[in-house]
């Protein structure tokens, strides 16, 4: 089925790539993401090291020792979260993290989408690790989707799907790419505002005042936004933790349709001719790009 580009709406094909991290110690970090997610170390130079998979990084790490952990209640990062193509890839890198950072796991759920698996790394970044149900399997109730957060028992799930633990050693190619993330924002209204009426994500799940879901080409969801731990929180400082949201869109004119958006409703941004950058309205940095030749 091919779709067509609405006015103000994000083509289709919109995807999510790296997200960039700030953090104090750059060796540990790169070793829970390498060692425990199973990625791969792309590049590293100076105080930079990008992971991922071939050539596309997922997470960037930029070491920022200076900087120190935001004050709870704060927007920023509830989760980065990285997909897998099947449950035994996904079975796998669970198995990995979960054994060899013994205190990162947080949680699992079924979303009837998606099943989950939910961590911390080693400097309180929530990761997501997850898999999706064929999209042939996901309700509609109109442009809405039906999610939820069903029991998920992470010992069961292992024994079904882990066909041998030594696989978790070679789990590098295995992640598709950075599926969705989720952020922490003051409140749902102004996030609606900026990132369905002005980026041109489309809604596709709310939850009154706490929390909503968006995307484009009816994927669940690419952004998340929540206001459970940070209700009416004004703009971040600097501090670590999310550094850089990253939106990968078909095209150098689906950026320039976007810098245009953002120009009509008077929001500050900067545009390289390839490269566009924006803050939300809690200073949370988005990077909006077209891939190049």
């Amino acid at each position: 089925m091919v779709m067509e580009t609405k006015p103000d709406i994000l083509a289709p094909q919109t995807t999510m790539s790296a997200v960039t991290l700030k953090v104090a110690d750059l060796d540990v970090m790169t070793d829970f993401y390498q060692r425990g997610v199973g990625l791969t170390l792309l590049s590293q130079k100076g105080g930079r090291a990008a992971l991922g998979r071939g050539a596309a990084p997922m997470v960037v790490l930029e070491h920022t020792p200076s900087l120190r952990h935001a004050p709870a209640g704060h927007a920023g990062l509830f989760h980065t979260a990285i997909l897998f193509n099947r449950r035994s890839d996904l079975a796998a890198a669970v198995y990995s993290v979960a054994t060899r950072f013994t205190t990162a796991f947080t949680g699992s759920s079924d979303h009837l989408v998606s099943q989950a698996f939910y961590f911390d790394d080693p400097e309180g970044n929530g990761v997501e690790l997850y898999w999706d149900r064929p999209r042939d399997q996901w309700r509609w109730d109109g442009d809405h989707i039906r999610m939820d957060t069903v029991h998920l028992d992470p010992n069961r799930f292992l024994g079904e799907n882990l066909a041998d633990p030594g696989q978790a050693a070679a789990i590098g190619d295995a992640p598709l790419g950075v599926g969705h993330v989720h952020l922490k924002v003051g409140d749902i209204a102004t996030a609606h505002l900026f990132y369905v009426e002005t980026l041109g994500f489309e809604e596709t799940a709310a939850l009154g005042n706490q929390a909503l879901f968006v995307s484009a080409g009816r994927y669940h969801h690419h952004v998340a936004m929540n206001t459970w731990q940070s209700r009416n929180a004004g703009p971040r400082t600097p501090a670590l933790g999310l550094g850089q949201v990253s939106v990968e869109v078909p095209t150098a004119d689906e950026v320039a349709a976007v810098a245009q958006r953002l120009r009509d409703r008077g929001v500050q941004y900067r545009h390289d001719g390839a490269v566009l950058t924006v803050d939300d309205p809690w200073r949370n940095l988005v990077r909006v790009s077209a891939p190049t030749a």
